[in-house]
């Protein structure tokens, strides 16, 4: 049965309408618009929902609904199911031939099954890292910048899963002194957590190669703040202090 696992929970893809007003006045009328989800459930019977998008993948955040409320109100699209599993699995297959490609060094080729990935979901983390890990290696910084800044509007992009890339990313945009982008970046990701002493030294690194001695001392000292140990952290701020430069 497509709207259940080997584990008996659902999951599927679901249909539901919804309807709105356009225009005023005169001219306005009602229309009524299909939604398509992919559905799991989860543990105690609540169920993930997530829009599709056009090319049929889970986009955009996920929300819960319970499962009464889903048998109630959604519709079962069995036909679907099929194809939006069957993308999902070309997205994987496709970045994870893009990172192989990318550890060669064959980032041309690397960039391309990124890409393939992206012309089904756009909004895909490890794709979108993939391209721009790319884009850096090759000094491509205009194209680079623009990758960039769909990176930060992703909040999934700094999510713990995704740490090692989040990592190297950073790293690499302050290697290739795009320090501008790399303070953004590290300051988007403390915007959504803040009691990671590694993003702060990375910050205060950053902040440390603009010249901007006073923004590096604050970004050390919530790094210190949280591991008082950070053998790292200690020698910015014992450099700062000594130089006169705080």
């Amino acid at each position: 049965m497509t709207t259940s696992n080997s584990e008996g929970r659902i999951e599927g893809v679901f249909a539901v309408e919804k309807s709105g007003k356009i225009g005023a006045g005169t001219t306005a009328r009602r229309v009524t618009q299909t939604a398509h989800y992919y559905c799991r459930e989860r543990d105690g019977g609540q169920v993930d929902v997530q829009l599709l998008n056009q090319k049929n993948v889970p986009f955009g955040p996920v929300e819960q609904v319970s499962k009464d409320d889903l048998l109630e109100n959604y519709l079962p699209m069995p036909q679907l199911y099929k194809e939006v599993m069957g993308n999902l699995r070309e997205i994987q297959k496709s970045v994870a031939r893009g990172e192989k490609f990318r550890k060669r060094g064959e980032t041309f080729t690397a960039e391309f099954e990124f890409n393939k990935a992206l012309d089904l979901d756009v909004e895909n983390v490890r794709a979108n890292f993939g391209v721009g890990l790319c884009l850096l290696a090759r000094d491509e910084t205009d194209r680079a910048q623009e990758v960039f800044e769909r990176i930060v509007r992703l909040d999934s992009a700094f999510q713990e899963e995704h740490k090692h890339l989040f990592n190297e990313y950073g790293i690499e945009l302050r290697k290739k002194k795009l320090l501008d982008q790399a303070a953004e970046y590290y300051g988007r990701a403390l915007e959504l957590t803040r009691d990671d002493e590694n993003l702060w030294y990375n910050l205060a690194r950053a902040r440390f190669e603009q010249e901007d001695f006073a923004g590096a001392a604050d970004a050390v000292t919530h790094c210190l703040q949280l591991n008082p140990s950070h053998e790292h952290g200690r020698k910015m701020l014992n450099y700062l202090n000594k130089k006169g430069l705080i």
